[in-house]
């Protein structure tokens, strides 16, 4: 009797055990895309099965049926998928758009060699600034009035201009409002914008901005509305 390698049998069984939390992963996502659009998974099945059925009748006419519906499965099930992902984006933004820290979520998921700092700047109105380091420079993208954050996205990138000296410094406002940039363009306007540093650049201005005088963070996750920033502890005098 010839026994499996070890390593082996492990993974087979850390995917065997994976299986059912993707399945139920795959449900919830499903749920959520159900509640914010409910025709969302009616589209993305008839574009599979319309996909199915194309390659079916092209198979009948030419006489490649055989060859052309399983291949009319694999291309409905891709086609599907890419509508479930983006219906799932979709659902995502319309999830957390409008609640504090939203910015903060997007810019935590992209893609690349980013280095991402929420809430580095506030003020007692709960605006926010975040900043995000990356291959097009130093980001800072700001959440809340359209009245009140020029000026706090004015100050950080004065502050942050003292050590990043010829990086080029974006400034973001993210908002609903006149002159914003909604949640839902945030990512695609950041992948966008120029690749100016390479990596030893990137990392030599990371250094830098670790020199900066720490802010008061604020907590991690989706800030309360109405909540108000706390005030600062007076010096005590002797």
């Amino acid at each position: 009797m010839v026994n499996k390698p070890g390593g082996a049998t492990g993974k087979k069984a850390a995917a065997d055990a994976a299986a059912p939390g993707r399945l139920k992963q795959i449900r919830m996502v499903a749920g959520i895309i159900r509640d914010t659009n409910p025709k969302a998974l009616p589209l993305i099945a008839a574009a599979g099965l319309g996909v199915l059925v194309v390659c079916v009748v092209v198979g009948l006419l030419i006489g490649q049926v055989g060859f052309l519906t399983p291949l009319g499965v694999l291309l409905g099930f891709l086609v599907a998928m890419i509508l479930f992902g983006r219906f799932a984006q979709s659902a995502q933004y319309a999830a957390i758009a409008g609640q504090p820290g939203a910015a903060a979520a997007i810019l935590q998921s992209l893609r690349g060699n980013w280095t991402v700092m929420p809430a580095i700047a506030a003020n007692r109105n709960m605006d926010v600034v975040h900043r995000a380091v990356g291959r097009p420079g130093v980001v800072l993208v700001g959440e809340g009035s359209p009245t009140r954050l020029p000026s706090l996205l004015a100050a950080e990138k004065k502050r942050v201009s003292r050590v990043a000296y010829e990086v080029p410094i974006y400034d973001i406002q993210v908002g609903e409002e006149p002159g914003q940039l909604s949640i839902r363009k945030l990512q695609k306007h950041i992948m966008k914008l120029p690749r100016n540093l390479k990596g030893p650049a990137i990392v030599d201005i990371n250094f830098r901005l670790k020199a900066l005088p720490q802010s008061m963070q604020m907590p991690k996750g989706p800030m309360p509305r109405g909540a108000r920033m706390p005030k600062a502890p007076r010096p005590k005098s002797r």
